[in-house]
Formats: C-alpha cells, sequence, structure tokens
C-alpha cells in the first residue's frame, strides 16, 4: 500500500470485511447508526465536527494491533485518539477509523522507584489521583482532563516544568504499536531512535499504549498564585513579571494571562466579563516557603480578586477545568515561541489582548527555561529550548457565527508576533500547519532531518499522518 492509496473510507469496504474485524475485536466499535455515536466522536473543541464510519473503543494492546491491521490491510483513513483534548481535532476523521484508547487508562505507581506506567488513554487526572496518594506527582498538564498521550508526545508543559523540565524529560519509557502492526518497547536501550523521535515529534510514530514516567515528591499541598490586576495596569503587569522571571528560582513556574474575569458561579457579578491580566504562578517545594517566595507576585498594583492560596496540588491541576470544559467552546490556537518580550512586543500583546473578539478568550504566556533550557536541543525530537517565552492565543468563543472573524484575528495575530520569533511554535498549542511553509522545519529545527529518517523508518507509508505532519522520504 502507498501513501495515495491509504484513503478509503468504511463506507466502501463490504460487510464481510467489517463483520470479520468486529469478531475479532473485544472493545465496543461504533458506527453512524448507533445511538452513542454522536457522543464517542464528540471532542473538547466543539468546532471539530468530523464524522468517522467506525469508532474502535480498544480495551487494551490486542484491540490496537488489530484495530492498525484492519486499518493498515484496507487503506483507511485513520486517528487516534486519547483523551480528544487537542485543539487541532487530529482524533477524529471523516469516513475513515478512529482508534479509540480513551477507555484504556490505568495508572500503576511504584513509590519505592518513583515511576508510574500509565496507558495512553488516561488523562492527568487519573495520574495525580494515583500519584499524590504517595506524596508523588508527574510533570505534565494544567487541565486535569487533558490527555496524556498528546500533550507528552508533544513536549508537555506543567506547573513543576522548571524544577523539573518536560513531560519528555521524564519519560523512561514507551510501548508502542507501529504502522505495521508490530508492538515494540523504546527507551534509553532500546530503540534508542524511536525513543528519541516520541520525545517532541507526536504521533507520527506509533500509538504509545503505556507510558513509564519518572516521578517527584510534592504536595499533598502547595502555594499558587492567581492574581487578576485590572486591565489597566496590566501593561505595568506584564512588564513587571518579565522582568522578575529573570531571576526567580527553578522552583517557581508562572504564567501571565490576559483574560476577562470568567462569567461563572463564585466571581463576584459586578466584575464578570472584566478584562484582566492573571498573574498565576506555583511554588515546587514547601508551601509556607512557596508564601514568602511567591508575595510579591500579588503585590504588583491593587488587584482586582486575589485568589492566591495553599491549595492541595490536585486542585491546583483541577483549577482550569471549569473554564475549559469539552465541547462548550469553539476554540483556534496558535503559539509560538520567543527569545525575549521587549518593550514593543508588550506593547503588541497588550494592544491585541485589549481587542479581544471574546471574553472567553486569553493570551497565554509561559516563563520557561529552568530545567526545560538545561536538556541539550539534540537530546531530544522536541528541538530548541532556548526561549524564555511561549506565547499561546487560545482563542475561544460561543457563537459559531463568529468562527471566521475569530480564526481570522488570531491568523493576524500570530503572524504579527512571527516577525519578532525564529518561527518555532509548540504544536499542542496549534490548530493547524497554516503559517510559514517551513511551520515544521522551524520548529524542530536541526532534528528535523533526522525526524524524516525515523519517520521513514518505522512509517515509510505515513499511516500516522492526522497530526502535527512529518512526512517520510518518497
Amino acid at each position: 500500500m502507498t501513501i495515495s492509496q491509504a484513503t478509503q473510507t468504511i463506507d466502501q469496504l463490504s460487510s464481510e470485511v467489517l463483520d470479520r474485524f468486529k469478531t475479532g475485536f473485544a472493545g465496543p466499535i461504533f458506527s453512524i447508526n448507533d445511538t452513542d455515536y454522536d457522543s464517542e466522536r464528540q471532542l473538547w473543541n466543539k468546532m471539530i465536527d468530523k464524522s468517522p464510519g467506525l469508532i474502535a473503543r480498544c480495551t487494551g494492546v490486542h484491540d490496537v494491533i488489530q484495530a492498525v491491521n484492519f486499518a493498515k490491510h484496507n487503506g483507511l483513513v485513520t486517528s487516534v485518539r486519547g483523551a480528544g483534548h487537542n485543539v487541532a481535532g487530529n482524533a477524529m476523521n471523516d469516513g475513515g477509523l478512529a482508534i479509540d484508547l480513551s477507555h484504556m487508562r490505568a495508572v500503576l505507581v511504584n513509590p519505592k522507584s518513583k515511576t508510574a506506567i500509565v496507558q495512553g488513554g488516561a488523562t492527568w487526572a487519573d495520574i495525580d489521583r494515583e500519584t499524590q496518594t504517595f506524596g508523588l506527582v508527574c510533570a505534565g498538564g494544567v487541565v486535569s482532563d487533558t490527555g496524556v498521550g498528546g500533550l507528552t508526545l508533544g513536549g508537555g508543559l506543567s506547573w513543576i516544568r522548571r524544577k523539573v523540565g518536560m513531560s519528555i524529560d521524564n519519560l523512561i519509557g514507551a510501548d508502542m504499536v507501529l504502522a505495521d502492526g508490530s508492538y515494540v518497547h523504546a527507551s534509553q536501550s532500546e530503540n534508542t531512535d524511536l525513543f528519541w523521535a516520541v520525545r517532541g515529534g507526536g504521533g507520527n510514530f506509533g500509538i504509545v499504549t503505556s507510558f513509564e514516567f519518572q516521578l517527584h515528591d510534592l504536595g499533598p499541598e502547595v502555594m499558587f498564585v492567581a492574581c487578576m490586576y485590572p486591565r489597566e495596569v496590566g501593561a505595568k503587569v506584564m512588564k513587571w513579571w518579565v522582568e522578575c522571571t529573570r531571576t526567580l528560582p527553578d522552583e517557581v513556574t508562572s504564567d501571565c494571562i490576559h483574560w476577562a474575569v470568567p462569567v461563572f458561579p463564585g466571581f463576584p457579578e459586578e466584575m464578570q466579563g472584566k478584562p484582566v491580566t492573571v498573574l498565576a504562578a506555583m511554588y515546587s517545594g514547601s508551601a509556607e516557603e512557596g508564601q514568602k517566595v511567591l508575595q510579591p507576585f500579588r503585590e504588583v498594583a491593587d488587584p482586582l480578586l486575589d485568589l492566591s492560596n495553599i491549595y492541595p496540588y490536585a486542585g491546583v491541576q483541577q483549577m482550569f477545568d471549569p473554564f475549559l470544559a469539552k465541547g462548550e467552546l469553539y476554540s483556534y490556537w496558535k503559539s509560538l515561541y520567543m527569545d525575549d518580550l521587549s518593550d514593543s512586543l508588550q506593547e503588541l500583546i497588550i494592544d491585541r489582548a485589549n481587542q479581544s473578539p471574546a471574553p472567553q478568550s486569553l493570551i497565554s504566556i509561559r516563563n520557561l527555561q529552568g530545567a526545560i533550557g538545561r536538556v541539550p536541543s539534540e537530546a531530544t525530537a522536541f528541538g530548541e529550548r532556548g526561549a524564555r517565552f511561549l506565547v499561546s492565543i487560545d482563542t475561544m468563543w460561543v457563537d459559531a457565527e463568529r468562527n471566521n472573524d475569530n480564526i481570522q484575528w488570531t491568523r493576524d495575530f500570530f503572524k504579527e508576533l512571527h516577525q519578532h520569533s525564529n518561527g518555532q511554535v509548540y504544536f499542542n498549542f496549534n490548530s493547524d500547519m497554516s503559517g510559514s511553509d517551513d511551520l515544521a522545519k522551524d520548529s524542530f529545527g536541526p532534528n528535523y532531518e533526522k525526524l524524516i529518517e525515523v519517520k521513514t523508518k518505522f512509517d515509510p507509508e505515513n499511516f500516522f499522518r492526522l497530526n502535527a505532519n512529518i512526512r517520510p522520504k518518497g
């Protein structure tokens, strides 16, 4: 089968072929006539409305292998869903096969070795629940119902990222089903080229059925800052934060977020919808020490709301969940890494924040470096790690009639930001590949050619291509 042949849809297959697949598959299989079909195909992003011919909900490795072999043999368009939280909606397709891991969610913690084996459909809430039982945490996710698989394969930015690095920096090994249906393990001692590629190269190389992570001591309580300043002082707050991040210890991970007070129970009604600049930060260490270190974040100006406190670690992980609920918002995101934020760039960001087309939208600026920057760029597929900041335009809205306006606003803003960057994007926060013709090449840098080599070795026909795709040679 060649790449061009892998375009068949389910409705082109005979009933006999479909019956053979269903007979050998342990989990449920949903088609368009099934009652639960629409709920099964729903993803986090309301803007994604794709209708696979079949959704095969896997119960384990056997089902994953069966699904891959069935799709490969019949030349089917194929997508893979972990938790379905990816903003680009790559987990579904139209007419083909969706291989669904969302019910493979087991988490096995070894408190002695401080490691965890996590199935490919788990969410970060699943991990947090199990690891915190032993006073341990895993580096990944700031919204708890985000899938472990997609976030990790794309890098993985957490509230402890400056202390321990990205999710991929804490990945010990991965069990995978490849495009030829084979089952392999990838680690520093086995299939090392594949292990290098999955740490940042996305879902290009196979389906990860389980991850093994190194864990870290933290919790059960941590100090977390969530201070909302009125947008009128947003420029002052952002400028202070940019300078402050130059000297912060690795224990502090922080974001500057241009947003609006959510229209949500618990927030004072008179403040709901008011534009704000939020300083959010967590201290990876003693909660009491964190109170002292993070106190300046609460004193930049007079806050509109200050939700800072000592919280359970798992509570911090779930803090943003209500505002990013599945299937409630139309979303279109773009992101770019920035070596620094000059005064003129800060002015541009504030200006665009004040022109935001929807109050649900966020302009999130994440401080990086720390442990992230100490990993050599060639050590993983992820690429260059020298940027101080990641600017993410997380455009979200409630009215489908505003789709085109919001998408265009985001693309225009992205184009302006691109002039201040080296073109490297964070694919987990990227709705599509529009922008530079060399978006993938710009993002992976010198690692791009090696990624093509690994892709050609393990997926020469580009079977796994519904992703931030790296095309194999030929």
